[in-house]
C-alpha cells in the first residue's frame, strides 16, 4: 500500500504498529486459557492451518506467484517444519507447563539467538551491544527458568548447591525448557526464510509453511493425543478463532505491510512489548504471578532484546555522543523532536 494524497500511511499510525504485538501476548493467553479443554499439539495444529489459508487465499486475491521448482518447495517444507511444526508444537506443549506471561518471555529471547545463528551461519556482526545484550539475556533466562534453590546456592558460591539431589530432568522437562526449544527452533526459522525468499514469494512461503506445518500437528493429534474437541465451549472455539485468525494471520499481515513499507526498524524496536502485553493480560485474567527472581529475569531478559535488536542504532548514537560535544547532540535532538511534533 503506497501513501497517497488524502490515504494515510498506517505504517505510522501507532495503534496499527502496537496492534501484532498486541495480537501476539494476548493469543498466548488466550491458548493457555483453552488448553484446559483440549490437547496442545491440537491446538497448535488448529492454530496454524487456517491461518495458512486466510494469508493463501489473501495472495490469491492479490495474484501473488506460487512457489516454482524443487529448492522453492523445498526450503519452504524446510520452513515449515522447524518454524511450524517444531516451534508450534514445542510452545503448545511448553504452554501446559508454564505461565503465558513466563512463556512469551522467553519465546522473545529469539531474536538473541538469531542474532548468533546469524554471525555464526551468514557472518553478520553483533557488535559490542550486540555481546553485551546476549550476556544480559543469558542471565534473564536463567533467572527465569532455572529453580530457585539453584540460583541462590550459586549466589552464595556454590557450596550449598547439592548436585546429586538436584533434579535436571524435571529442567529439561519443564515449561521453560520447552518454551526455550520453541525459540530455538522460530530462530532456526527465521534464518531459513531468508533462503525461501530467494525463491519464493515470502507472503506465499510462509502460507504454505503453515499448512505444511500444522498438518502434521493434527495428524499427530489424532493419533496420540484424545478429547481435543469433546469440553470445548463456544468461548474456546472463539478464542481458537482469534488465536489463528489475529494471533497469526493478521499479525503476519500486518508485519509483511511494515516491512513493504519500511518501518522494520520501528517493528523490531518494539519486539519486547509482546511479553509486556502477555505479562499483563495473563495477571488480569489468568491469576498468573512471578517470583522476584522471574522479575528479575524479565526486566534482564526484555533489556536484552532491545539491546540486540537496536544494536546499530545504539552504536551510532554513541558514535554521535563520542563524535560531537553532548551540548550540540541535545540541541540536535531537541530540534528534530520540535520539527517532528510541529509535521
Amino acid at each position: 500500500m503506497q501513501l497517497t494524497q488524502g490515504n494515510k500511511d498506517l505504517s505510522k499510525s501507532p495503534l496499527f504498529l502496537l496492534a501484532p504485538f498486541f495480537f501476539l501476548g494476548t493469543a498466548m493467553v488466550v491458548m493457555k486459557f483453552i488448553l484446559p479443554n483440549t490437547s496442545p499439539l491440537f491446538l497448535a495444529g488448529i492454530r496454524l492451518v487456517p491461518a495458512g489459508l486466510l494469508i493463501l487465499i489473501g495472495t490469491a486475491i492479490a495474484k501473488l506467484p506460487q512457489p516454482k521448482g524443487w529448492k522453492a518447495w523445498g526450503w519452504i517444507i524446510i520452513f515449515g517444519v522447524v518454524d511450524g511444526a517444531l516451534f508450534q508444537g514445542f510452545l503448545t506443549e511448553g504452554l501446559v507447563h508454564t505461565g503465558a506471561g513466563l512463556g512469551s518471555v522467553l519465546i522473545d529471547t529469539q531474536p538473541l539467538v538469531v542474532a548468533l545463528l546469524s554471525r555464526l551461519i551468514l557472518g553478520d556482526l553483533i557488535g559490542l551491544w550486540g555481546w553485551i545484550g546476549l550476556f544480559v539475556g543469558l542471565t534473564g533466562v536463567a533467572l527465569c527458568g532455572l529453580p530457585e534453590q539453584f540460583i541462590y546456592g550459586l549466589l552464595k558460591g556454590g557450596s550449598q548447591i547439592e548436585i546429586a539431589s538436584f533434579d535436571w530432568n524435571h529442567v529439561l522437562q519443564s515449561g521453560e525448557f520447552l518454551m526455550i526449544v520453541a525459540a530455538l527452533a522460530m530462530s532456526f526459522g527465521t534464518i531459513i526464510v531468508r533462503y525461501v525468499k530467494q525463491y519464493a514469494d515470502p507472503i506465499v512461503g510462509t502460507g504454505w509453511h503453515m499448512i505444511i506445518g500444522g498438518v502434521p500437528l493434527l495428524v499427530l493429534s489424532w493419533l496420540y493425543e484424545s478429547g481435543q474437541v469433546n469440553h470445548l465451549h463456544p468461548g474456546d472455539w472463539a478464542g481458537l478463532g482469534y488465536s489463528s485468525v489475529f494471533g497469526t494471520a493478521v499479525t503476519y499481515g500486518i508485519f509483511f505491510y511494515l516491512a513493504a513499507n519500511g518501518n522494520v526498524t520501528s517493528v523490531s524496536a518494539l519486539i519486547f512489548l509482546t511479553p509486556v502485553f502477555a505479562l499483563l493480560f495473563s495477571y488480569l485474567t489468568l491469576g498468573e504471578q512471578l517470583t522476584n527472581l522471574q522479575w528479575i529475569g524479565v526486566v534482564l531478559t526484555l533489556v536484552s532484546v532491545f539491546l540486540v535488536n537496536q544494536r546499530k542504532e545504539i552504536a551510532e548514537w554513541m558514535s554521535s555522543l563520542n563524535a560531537k560535544p553532548l551540548s550540540e547532540v541535545i540541541t540536535a535532538e531537541v530540534l528534530t523532536d520540535a520539527g517532528e511534533s510541529i509535521e
